[in-house]
């Protein structure tokens, strides 16, 4: 005789699987969804979105860059999100790195600093039959050796460019600083110094000055801060870099787009750095970091901490204020007379959109200036892939030597008296 559980059993004993094939279709459909939001796979790709003023150089350019107007389209699964273009920069750089051969030069400086670069000869002959050199500036803490830099180095010598790459003070390991700072936000003096080698030992080359995410705030800065410091420059090429340093810093204390997270994995490394050259920074005379400092930079999270208790002493100012407004570009950048070239991604997850005012306003402003915002990118991503893998080359790789070569033909066709500005000077270096 049959009791009332089985009964019940018997009841529930068709609409038991149903009910577990729906939680599954419900957690698929989940996973999914969540899919779909954190690679927006939903994004539309599109061509920069491009801030200019209607001149003939801008003219120009539009017509011989095609990747200015054209779509940029990252790897289809994941190439959407800007977390994950980040993070593959950061962690693998580019994928097949060639290995460029160069050679070391080091500068003594006037403080007892030694500031060093790697040099790299060109491959061939530039389209324009000039002898034209990149002075390239990478981002924070890093040098010649990485990945990205080796690769754009390489794609720049098969162009026809001759490459001087700085080594940020300090960033190159096994190498001990011979006085007691270290590289900094904004300060120029070792860029400076490798500017005025370049200018030295090639009186005929003509200069193409590029730098990425911090090292676009120092080349940027660099070129306003001396107007002789423009001469036998051509053109001048920021990518992802913040423009103000008092700003950004506000933005990376926030939590939207794992901002926060960023800062505090950048601040480690930043500490590590700091630390592997400890011994120098407290050993050397006339060093302004004591023990007290250390102790505040072991207990530091974020990078406008190590900025307060470290990074602002080398040069001796008096606060986090000063040092911020003191080495951001946006002081100087609109003293830059030459063709600048200015790029941005929209989803970069270290740079706040309400920094992209500065450039945009700025390209609005001067008829020298174009802003190119991708819609896609990360910060230093800009992968390019049909599916999954990426390319060697990124799109950043390609655009900034497209614009570059554009910008090479269009000097060399102005009229005499308008390159009379190329003359050979002295770089005067300043921080």
């Amino acid at each position: 005789m049959a009791t009332l559980e089985d009964c019940e059993m018997d009841s529930f004993g068709p609409e038991l699987p149903a009910m577990f094939d729906g939680i599954r279709l419900a957690a698929v459909a989940t996973v999914l969804y969540v899919i779909v939001r954190c690679l927006n796979l939903k994004s539309f790709t599109s061509p920069p979105e491009l801030t200019y003023q209607d001149t003939p150089l801008s003219r120009y350019l539009l017509k011989c860059c095609p990747m200015l107007t054209k779509e940029y389209i990252p790897p289809l699964l994941w190439g959407k999100s800007g977390h994950l273009q980040t993070a593959l920069y950061g962690k693998m750089g580019r994928v097949n790195t060639p290995t460029p051969c160069g050679v070391r030069k080091f500068l003594p400086m006037p403080d007892g600093a030694t500031a060093s670069f790697d040099l790299f000869e060109a491959l061939g002959d530039h389209s324009t039959g000039d002898d034209i050199t990149m002075v390239i500036c990478p981002g924070i803490g890093n040098h010649s050796e990485k990945n990205y830099i080796r690769t754009f180095v390489d794609h720049s010598q098969r162009q026809g460019y001759r490459c001087a790459v700085l080594n940020h003070l300090g960033a190159l390991p096994n190498v001990e600083l011979t006085s007691p700072r270290m590289f900094t936000y904004g300060c120029t003096w070792e860029y400076g110094a490798m500017v005025g080698y370049m200018k030295r030992a090639f009186p005929q080359t003509l200069l193409v000055v590029v730098g990425f995410s911090l090292g676009g705030n120092i080349v940027c800065k660099f070129l306003g801060e001396n107007r002789s410091n423009q001469d036998r420059v051509l053109c001048g090429v920021s990518v992802c870099q913040g423009y103000s340093a008092s700003r950004a810093q506000e933005t990376f204390l926030q939590w939207d787009q794992c901002r926060r997270v960023y800062n505090f994995v950048l601040a480690d490394n930043m500490k590590k750095l700091i630390v592997s050259h400890s011994s120098s920074l407290l050993d050397l005379k006339s060093s302004n970091i004591g023990e007290a400092d250390l102790s505040l930079l072991y207990a530091a999270t974020s990078l406008m901490q190590i900025d307060d208790s470290i990074m602002r002493k080398f040069h001796g100012y008096s606060s986090l204020k000063e040092y911020y407004e003191k080495e951001s570009c946006v002081q100087y950048i609109h003293k830059v007379t030459v063709p600048l070239i200015l790029v941005n991604s929209l989803d970069d997850p270290l740079i706040h959109q309400s920094l992209l005012s500065i450039p945009r306003t700025l390209a609005e402003k001067m008829p020298n200036v174009i802003f190119a915002l991708t819609q896609h990118g990360g910060h230093l991503g800009f992968f390019e892939g049909a599916v999954l893998f990426p390319q060697p080359l990124t799109w950043m790789d390609k655009v900034i030597t497209e614009c570059t070569d554009a910008i090479c033909h269009w000097e060399k066709n102005q009229p005499s008296c308008r390159r009379s500005t190329h003359q050979s000077t002295e770089v005067t270096p300043s921080g």
